[in-house]
């Protein structure tokens, strides 16, 4: 019988739909949740340039004519957050019940461990990552790091990791009481002049000050490379073993719900009610 506070599972996928990805992150972490499956770290790209938005962030800042022009689609995450145009990158998703002593002790704690994990793989490319040690206030939503642009690369909160004082990796976390998703994005190249127009920024220099991509800084990393050093790192970081496996049946059946009931309407995305409760209960 396999141990599950000492083996986790590797899930290594291939390029997804923008609404496919958040679903099977979503599926993973119900069966996670409900003990069906191990604490699991997934890795995944995207099969086009897509938005992701945070679970309760408007989207006003966002020029969605543009990207409907540009067949770019938009999504909303399970997790907060600000937007992130994805594209060439590694991006990440963490599913681990929160009875697991490593993640018991709330949200900062548990960013902090997961961030420890990327900054040893970091360091493992030879770079010098530095850690934010900022909090949000009291009264603020601790759901997740936040920033006060659409885009979430310009700033970086508690837990997240910089480079040259430039953030190259984006998370967001969903805490529940037995348990937490993390979901994060580690671009390897940046499209300044897409951002610049999705994002309705003022100048590239508003981003190149802000983020870059991990191939500024290491022009010869491949995917295959980066996502083993991000194996290894969360083997040393937690000293576990991870076994590598295809989702469960149970969870690619979820996810194909939630993909079409969920991630793919604009209901979710847009947060387009064609009445409220509210309403329904009026006219009862």
């Amino acid at each position: 019988m396999i141990n599950y506070h000492k083996t986790w599972r590797l899930i290594n996928s291939g390029p997804g739909s923008a609404s496919y990805n958040m679903a099977l992150d979503e599926a993973i972490a119900i069966s996670v949740r409900k003990g069906s499956s191990p604490p699991t770290l997934r890795l995944y790209s995207w099969d086009r340039p897509s938005i992701t938005l945070g679970c309760f962030q408007k989207i006003g800042g966002i020029d969605t004519e543009y990207c409907r022009d540009a067949s770019i689609p938009i999504v909303r995450r399970p997790t907060g957050g600000r937007a992130i145009l994805h594209n060439k990158e590694l991006t990440y998703s963490f599913s681990v019940k929160t009875d697991n002593d490593l993640f018991s002790k709330g949200i900062f704690d548990s960013y902090k461990k997961i961030s420890a994990a990327f900054y040893l793989a970091l360091s493992k490319l030879g770079l010098t990552p530095e850690v934010s040690i900022k909090r949000k206030p009291a009264n603020s939503s601790l759901r997740t790091p936040d920033c006060f642009s659409p885009l979430c690369f310009q700033s970086a909160s508690y837990g997240e990791i910089t480079i040259n004082s430039k953030k190259v990796i984006g998370s967001a976390q969903k805490r529940w009481p037995d348990g937490l998703l993390q979901q994060g994005s580690i671009p390897y190249h940046i499209n300044d002049p897409e951002a610049l127009k999705i994002f309705r920024l003022h100048s590239i220099r508003d981003i190149k000050d802000a983020m870059a991509g991990l191939m500024e800084a290491v022009p010869d990393l491949s995917d295959e490379k980066f996502r083993n050093i991000v194996k290894i790192s969360f083997e040393k970081a937690f000293n576990i073993e991870f076994f590598s496996a295809l989702p469960f049946n149970e969870e690619e059946v979820l996810a194909q719900k939630l993909d079409s009931e969920k991630y793919r309407t604009e209901e979710w995305n847009f947060r387009k009610q064609v009445q409220s409760l509210h309403q329904v209960f009026q006219r009862a």
